[in-house]
């Protein structure tokens, strides 16, 4: 299975969650490392997206556009 970044690589400050698919960077490693894992980080990313667009963040590929 292909990861779910979308090669935005922009980190929220406040939460470490990316604008682009909403991993953390230790989530981003544990990908590749821990496939197990990928049930649980893809579970909370639509959740972690949301929240950012509720704050006011671009998220997805609108956050690409904002750069």
């Amino acid at each position: 299975m292909d990861r779910p970044c979308v090669k935005i690589y922009d980190h929220d400050d406040d939460s470490g969650w990316c604008r682009g698919c909403g991993m953390t960077k230790p989530e981003r490693k544990a990908w590749k490392r821990v496939p197990g894992y990928r049930a649980a980080i893809l579970a909370a990313l639509p959740a972690r997206i949301e929240a950012m667009a509720q704050q006011g963040h671009a998220v997805g590929e609108a956050a690409r556009r904002r750069k």
